[in-house]
Parts: C-alpha cells; sequence; structure tokens
C-alpha cells in the first residue's frame, strides 16, 4: 500500500513538471517556432526563382583572377588594384590544383596577359567569345542577368555577349561526348530549393578568368544554385578536370534580386580587338 501511495506521488509530479515545462508562466509569451523559408512555385511545381539578379554586396563585379578576386579601377591619373580574395573556397589556399605542365602554361599566360599579340590574350575579352561555364556566372559584366522558368527547363539570359544557357529538367541524357560547345551542355533537377545542374561537353576555348587561368575539354562542372531567401541565391560550382588539375575544386559566390524598379537589360556592346582598354583593368603579373 505504501510503495503504491510513494508510485502515484511520483507520477504526479513527473506529469506537474511536464505541464509547467509545456505551458510558459502567466505574462511570458512563448517564443515563436522557426519556420524554415518556403518558396512560391511556378507552374510545373519548380521553386520560384525567376527575376533579375546581380552579385551580392560585398563581392565584386567580375573575377579577373580567381586566385586573387581583384576589382580593378581606373583613373587618367592612377590605377588602384583593389584584392578582394580568391573566389576559391576548396582548397583552403585559394588555389587551382594544377598539374605541373599545366601550372607552366598558366604562369605563361599570365605574364602575357599584356602582350599586344592577340593570339595570347584572354579570348573572352580580346575577342568577345562566349565566356563559358563556369566563368559567365562570375565574370558577368554587366554585372546582372536573369532567370526565367518554364514548364520542365530553366533559361538564363546575360546581357554580356547576348549569351544564354537553356536547362533541361526532363531527365534528357547530355549530347554526344563528341559536341564540344563554349557553353557547355547542362542538364538540371531540383533537391529541394537547390538547382543541381550538370554541365559537360565543354569547348577547351575559354579561359576562366584574364589571369590565364584553364582548363581542357574533359571540364566537368556541377553547380548548386540554392534559393536562401526571398531575394537571396547562394551559387557553388565544383570544377573537376583530370587533364588539367590535380584534385577537384571549388568556387562560391551569393548573388542578390535586383530589386531596380522597372529594371530592363540591356545590349553589351562588346567589340573584338578591346585588348588595348583591357589593359588599363588586367591584373598585373
Amino acid at each position: 500500500m505504501g510503495h503504491r501511495f510513494l508510485d502515484s506521488i511520483q507520477t504526479m509530479a513527473v506529469a506537474t513538471a511536464l505541464l509547467f515545462m509545456a505551458v510558459p508562466a502567466a505574462g511570458q509569451p512563448s517564443k515563436p517556432t522557426s519556420k524554415a523559408w518556403s518558396p512560391s512555385r511556378t507552374s510545373d511545381g519548380q521553386p520560384d526563382m525567376q527575376g533579375f539578379w546581380a552579385r551580392a554586396a560585398g563581392t565584386p563585379p567580375y573575377y579577373e583572377n580567381l586566385e586573387e578576386g581583384s576589382e580593378a579601377k581606373h583613373t587618367v591619373m592612377a590605377e588602384n588594384v583593389l584584392r578582394r580574395g580568391s573566389a576559391i573556397v576548396d582548397p583552403p589556399d585559394g588555389k587551382v590544383p594544377y598539374q605541373p605542365w599545366a601550372a607552366a602554361i598558366k604562369q605563361e599566360r599570365f605574364q602575357n596577359i599584356h602582350n599586344p599579340d592577340p593570339k595570347v590574350r584572354d579570348p573572352v575579352s580580346t575577342h568577345c567569345f562566349l565566356a563559358g561555364v563556369p566563368r559567365i556566372q562570375y565574370d558577368v559584366a554587366p554585372p546582372t542577368f536573369q532567370v526565367l522558368q518554364v514548364p520542365g527547363s530553366v533559361l538564363l539570359l546575360f546581357e554580356r555577349q547576348h549569351a544564354y544557357r537553356v536547362i533541361p529538367l526532363d531527365g534528357r541524357p547530355h549530347a554526344p561526348a563528341h559536341l564540344k560547345l563554349w557553353m557547355g551542355d547542362s542538364r538540371g533537377r531540383w533537391e529541394g530549393n537547390t538547382l543541381v545542374v550538370d554541365v559537360t561537353n565543354h569547348n577547351d576555348k575559354p579561359w576562366l578568368d584574364w589571369a590565364g587561368n584553364f582548363h581542357s575539354d574533359a571540364l566537368h562542372v556541377v553547380e548548386r544554385w540554392t534559393l536562401a531567401g526571398p531575394d537571396t541565391i547562394t551559387y557553388e560550382a565544383t570544377i573537376e578536370d583530370p587533364k588539367v588539375y590535380t584534385k577537384p575544386w571549388k568556387i562560391a559566390l551569393t548573388y542578390a534580386r535586383n530589386k531596380q524598379l522597372g529594371y530592363e537589360q540591356m545590349e553589351d556592346a562588346c567589340y573584338e580587338g578591346v585588348a588595348a582598354d583591357a589593359d588599363r583593368y588586367a591584373p598585373r603579373p
């Protein structure tokens, strides 16, 4: 009898304690529970990231050198180069993990970035060729691009070079391996709020920046576009090329929504032979 009575007392004590834990004291409102942000959806169920996007505040408008993250500002009297840090987040040293032979080529190209011979200059800035992937995503000038979504696809439209990317989401295979393209061949899928894009079929013509970083036609890029909020996209790209690099490496940046009322993309009037003008902005060896 005594044991049953003690058990009953203990049970009531536990229940009372749980009750006070569940119900806040009078005059003390309960803390609101955090709720994960959920984006609106397009007609075919995609998380809606449509709109105009540009580099977030605190990041340079373009990377002249992935390993330096430099932004050059030119005036008539002087040139001021601001170092912003590497765009490379892996490996931790912020350097492209080149094979030795490839590192020598990169260094030779870097030493020639002010050579007047256009044959040894960056083909993107000198000849207005397409920037390729992933360069089009960070070396964007003008810096704003547009995202459009239609059933089964995501479209990216750039002011620069009238470039565009069509990213099918229907699971279709990549183009045949022998077809090598300036912008590669993109295939996408959604993982929650993240658009994962697999990009293959690159040619070896675009440089990765003005400083001579490069890749071969074996380049493979996996991008992750994450809607982190209504006005924020975080972007990561894992870059792999067994012909040139010793291991995969990764870049990362953040985009912010362009909310300028009535904003429209304008024509990027690039002209071949801009090398002389580019000398004002290109990083110094």
